[in-house]
């Protein structure tokens, strides 16, 4: 199930449980996008894992995946819609760089 996502006018932010999130960056080619949420997820999953284990280097590395994921689609970091169009292509282009290194 899936539900609608409630966002803010201006696009900026989505809402859930009333609570304010930074929206992914919409200029994101969909290939891009892609690619980082399944980095997130990969990230995610190793948080999880790594917990369970009680591998606390693992949970810290996994976790540097989910912020430089979160970085590259703009969530995290410098606020995509105050950055050029250069700015926003490299962020996003360095985060998959370095999160295609770690994997």
């Amino acid at each position: 199930m899936t539900r609608e996502v409630e966002r803010t006018e201006d696009g900026r932010w989505i809402v859930v449980d009333g609570r304010r999130w930074r929206a992914q960056d919409p200029q994101l080619p969909d290939d891009v996008r892609e690619r980082l949420l399944h980095h997130l997820g990969v990230g995610r999953s190793g948080v999880r894992t790594a917990k369970k284990a009680g591998d606390d280097a693992a949970v810290t590395a996994a976790r540097a995946l989910v912020q430089a994921a979160k970085t590259g689609l703009g969530e995290r970091g410098a606020k995509w819609w105050e950055q050029s169009d250069d700015e926003r292509r490299a962020r996003w282009e360095a985060a998959l760089a370095a999160l295609d290194d770690a994997g």
